[in-house]
């Protein structure tokens, strides 16, 4: 009989992980000549605690080369196109580091609400759901340093080692929000709030929008704050990477003409590379006015299609490579970070602020970004060209 190579996919509730997982070990692993993969989808635990656990039931099942935690935000084309925009342009190096750089904004914003998940998300919350995993990977994606090489242990070595170098979260630089009943948004779902939902407690604390104020201890990154912001049933839908530049030093034109440059990273929708920058307004006068540089996917590769990041994934995982999924470190790191925040939001019960259901979130969040040395000017806006 020819070797037979066993691949398994596992989004299983709590409940029964560790007996499924079991049993999976003692009954369907492969004889030794052939490999066996077993794909973990989250959650992966609760908090440290729990997840250490989990991790520690499935070293005594599986090897680490065996385990392959999916994260689907790492299949994502333009997550993909990370470490390539950075370690691969040679312009952006010596300007990607506290000198240069003002701020850097990760963004998960959906304009609808927890529809059909309540259940779930009521026992999560919008830290677990999404900052824990999506926001923090793409965190370490950004701030790396260069891997010796392109081998997964050498990247994921680098992402550990950004973790390290950030405190635990403060709830001094975190915001909560939870979302109410807007009549006045015309989009479907706006004429309920989180706690109008049959499956949600009355006295929910539960927040379904976060912005965390991270900051990476290291030479490169010293001082630089990191907003990770996240949230439902917000005024767009969209997940981005937005890295603000300092201002110009000795400005010569007149005060407040010049802006700060941005260079956005667009994961969703629209995948998109863009620079905002400033540059002279056409025609007889000299006057400055803000515009960008863009590689907008659907123009420029419109007739290639872009696999589903579960597509690359499960590829990635038949051939055995696992730069896209998450080591035990990095989980446990992630962990260490939000953990304590997370128990302090339970045992005091503190309350999320309340946001309009197609607003921006919670003003709070906007002030706490402007207080920590982002500069939203509000003078410009960038529109796919899609959309032209």
């Amino acid at each position: 009989m020819e070797p037979v190579n066993r691949l398994y996919y596992l989004a299983l509730p709590p409940t029964v992980f560790e007996s499924v997982t079991s049993q999976l070990s003692e009954h369907c692993m492969d004889d030794g000549d052939s490999w066996t993969r077993v794909i973990i989808e989250k959650p992966f635990g609760h908090d440290l605690e729990s997840s250490a656990k989990l991790s520690s039931h499935l070293a005594e099942l599986f090897r680490e080369d065996q385990i392959y935690r999916i994260d689907h935000y790492l299949g994502k084309e333009m997550v993909q196109n990370f470490m390539v925009l950075r370690f691969g342009n040679r312009f952006l190096g010596p300007s990607w580091n506290r000198d240069n750089i003002a701020s850097v904004t990760i963004s998960f914003k959906e304009n609808f609400g927890t529809g059909g998940r309540a259940g779930y998300f009521e026992k999560a919350g919008i830290i677990r759901d999404v900052m824990q995993n999506h926001l923090m990977q793409i965190l370490t994606l950004v701030a790396m340093e260069k891997p010796a090489s392109l081998n997964a242990e050498d990247i994921r070595d680098e992402k550990v080692k950004v973790l390290k170098a950030i405190k635990p979260l403060e709830l001094k630089d975190l915001v909560l929000g939870q979302y109410v009943a807007n009549p006045d948004c015309n989009v479907t779902g706006a004429d309920a709030g989180y706690k109008d939902d049959k499956d949600v407690p009355k006295d929910s604390i539960t927040p379904t929008y976060a912005l965390a104020v991270l900051r990476v201890h290291n030479e490169r990154w010293e001082g630089v704050p990191f907003f990770l912001r996240c949230g439902k049933a917000l005024n767009e839908s969209k997940a981005e990477v937005r890295v603000q530049f300092k201002e110009v030093n000795g400005d010569i034109y007149p005060p407040g003409e010049l802006k700060r440059s941005e260079f956005v990273m667009r994961v969703q929708p629209n995948e998109a590379v863009y620079l905002k920058l400033m540059t002279k307004k056409p025609g007889m006068g000299f006057g400055v006015e803000e515009s960008e540089l863009d590689l907008t996917y659907n123009a420029r590769y419109k007739d290639t299609r872009l696999p589903d990041a579960y597509e690359r994934l499960f590829l990635e995982v038949f051939m055995g490579s696992q730069i896209n999924f998450v080591r035990t470190d990095e989980l446990e790191n992630a962990w260490r970070i939000l953990t304590p925040v997370l128990k302090e939001i339970e045992e005091k019960r503190i309350k999320p602020i309340e946001y309009k259901f197609g607003s921006r979130g919670p003003d709070e969040a906007d002030e706490m970004m402007r207080r920590n040395g982002y500069v939203f000017s509000g003078t410009y806006k960038w529109v796919s060209p899609n959309k032209l």
